[in-house]
């Protein structure tokens, strides 16, 4: 193994190494949250589903009492609206999403049944929440109830109308539900109160206090939680709930394309609908904590309204790229890649994940196959690369004598030195950069590789995939077989390479190491990343066997020893030996 390849192989080792440090987990809580602990048929503590609270400007919420009363007097309602793709449920006092049911996806929880659907919040919680604030006071919808009017299809949306049965302060709700979609539209109405002077509206919208996780590590799905947001011409923001205080609001301000609230592969985003609409601020809040980890945080965002009407986009669905890409401008980074490093990082992640749904797509094989293709296609791409690669090295080794006779010829002039290196270089068709760009094919896999292990962590493409005896992609192989099978197939690719190379106790020992530390580190991580590293070690293995082999064959031929004749056979023989 030549010093280059265990340059490349240091390097890669330092940045896998180092990827954990600089983008750790959050500290694992000492005792189980008390929420997300139980199983899903069982789970019936929720954190508490108080609404956020209004913003400081806003006169403080006193609900008309017509309404109160017609709402106390209503029996509470639900309307069951259901698409190719969610089952929403729309509820009454309120008008508003209570909960969104998504059959495409499994509950993973530990104790769900394989045929529990995720639903993205708790009981008590709502989806949306919606309040008007006007010039005098600030009313709730949920204390109005509504009445549903029959279902209708248009074109390929479910159309569903909510009226408000309060003359005290009417209110018109329009749905509509795209079937082939996670994308829910309201359009709403204010009427005049009656009695009173007419109120300019502005329309609070409140979205659910977290999303309910249906993962088999719910601890890691819950320090995912986060609010995101992105202003106008901005990069996405992320406040994770870690970072909100129970008892301090935080109130942001600005043109906001959407607020969304997230969990490690579900998201529900509100996003403004009409020309040039936008949020005018967002006020966060951290909820109640029943122990070490966030669990709960309030997130409301405040739209004007136009002529007394609003409009939205509800998004409630799977972190999906091309979903998301479809649903509002950069919602598909609503879950950034790379933490700090997101503009560096997320060019490479993005790349990959076009190249991984193409192939998807195209092939219309699973995802484990897909990372099969993916791993050889990257290997023969490369192929050039490292033939030339390796060729170059070959070259240096060559002429390695040559270059240290320089060194100690002229090791009292650096300038003559160089002059001879560079004569030396140009006349085996070489420059002083060859060594650099040697290492340039061994390195390029890298950044692959370190987009591959943020979108293995976080992308609902490959949640719950399965793959010969791995039962998800996106976790650990239960039986450890995919980081052993990557740390022995790095041992061969280790072994050929140093065949026909001088005996070298450092390139013997970084053989046996390498391959233990990679073992190591990759134990833990993403089947799927220990598939893809452990298909590319073998994909790698034709072009190292026939390299070495060029370089056995390159090799100049050792001379053969010459016996000494005895001292004492004779003076003639010792004449003709000396002569």
């Amino acid at each position: 193994m030549d010093r280059r390849t265990l340059l490349a192989l240091l390097l890669t080792a330092i940045v896998i190494v180092v990827t954990p440090f600089l983008f750790p987990a959050p500290r694992r809580p000492r005792p189980v949250p008390a929420d997300t602990t139980r199983p899903a048929a069982r789970d019936t503590t929720p954190p508490p589903a108080v609404a956020a609270p209004a913003p400081t400007p806003l006169p403080a919420q006193r609900p008309a009492a017509a309404a109160v009363v017609a709402a106390s007097a209503a029996r509470p309602e639900t309307t069951v609206v259901r698409t190719d793709r969610a089952t929403f449920l729309l509820l009454s006092p309120g008008g508003t999403p209570a909960s969104v049911t998504l059959p495409e996806y499994r509950s993973l929880r530990p104790g769900a049944s394989r045929a529990t659907a995720v639903t993205l919040v708790d009981p008590t919680d709502r989806l949306l929440r919606l309040r008007l604030a006007g010039t005098r006071d600030t009313v709730a919808l949920d204390t109005i109830a509504f009445k549903a009017g029959p279902q209708r299809r248009e074109g390929g949306s479910i159309v569903q109308v909510l009226t408000s049965v309060s003359s005290s302060i009417p209110v018109t709700l329009t749905y509509r539900f795209p079937v082939d979609s996670f994308v829910a539209y309201v359009d709403g109405s204010v009427g005049t109160v009656a009695g009173q002077p007419p109120q300019a509206w502005r329309v609070l919208v409140t979205l659910p206090s977290r999303i309910r996780s249906d993962e088999a590590d719910i601890n890691d799905d819950t320090r995912h939680l986060a609010v995101a947001y992105r202003v106008r011409n901005s990069e996405v923001s992320t406040v994770s709930f870690r970072q909100l205080d129970t008892l301090a609001t935080r109130v942001d301000t600005g043109a906001f394309r959407w607020v969304a609230i997230r969990n490690k592969y579900f998201v529900v985003a509100a996003i403004p609908e009409g020309r040039d609409s936008t949020f005018r601020s967002v006020v966060l809040r951290g909820g109640p904590r029943t122990g070490p980890e966030a669990t709960a945080a309030f997130a409301t965002a405040m739209l004007p309204t136009s002529a007394d009407r609003f409009s939205l986009k509800l998004y409630a669905g799977p972190q999906s790229w091309d979903h998301l890409r479809r649903a509002a401008p950069d919602l598909e980074n609503v879950n950034p890649y790379g933490g700090w490093l997101h503009g560096l990082v997320q060019p490479f992640a993005t790349i990959v994940m076009r190249l991984l749904l193409w192939l998807h797509n195209t092939l219309s094989v699973g995802y484990g196959w897909v990372l099969v293709i993916f791993a050889v296609a990257v290997r023969i791409l490369l192929w050039p690369m490292n033939q030339s690669a390796m060729r170059s090295s070959m070259k240096l080794q060559r002429i390695q004598p040559e270059m240290a006779e320089l060194q100690k010829k002229y090791r009292n002039d650096p300038e003559k030195q160089r002059d001879a290196m560079l004569k030396l270089y140009q006349a085996h068709g070489m420059s002083p950069f060859s060594p650099i760009l040697g290492c340039l094919p061994m390195l390029l896999p890298m950044p692959i590789l370190y987009a591959l292990y943020f979108v293995f962590q976080n992308t609902i493409e490959l949640r719950g995939v399965s793959f010969l005896w791995l039962p998800d992609l996106s976790l650990r192989d239960p039986y450890f077989i995919t980081p052993l099978f990557m740390g022995v197939s790095m041992f061969i690719l280790s072994w050929i390479g140093m065949r026909g190379m001088p005996p070298s106790p450092q390139g013997k020992m970084m053989s046996y190491v390498m391959p233990v530390m990679f073992t190591a580190l990759f134990w833990n991580f993403a089947s799927g990343l220990n598939l893809y590293y452990a298909v590319q070690n073998v994909a790698a293995l034709p072009q190292q066997w026939m390299l070495s082999r060029e370089k056995q064959r390159s090799q100049p031929a050792q001379p053969v020893p010459v016996a000494k004749k005895a001292v004492g056979g004779g003076g003639k023989g010792t004449r003709n030996e000396g002569s």
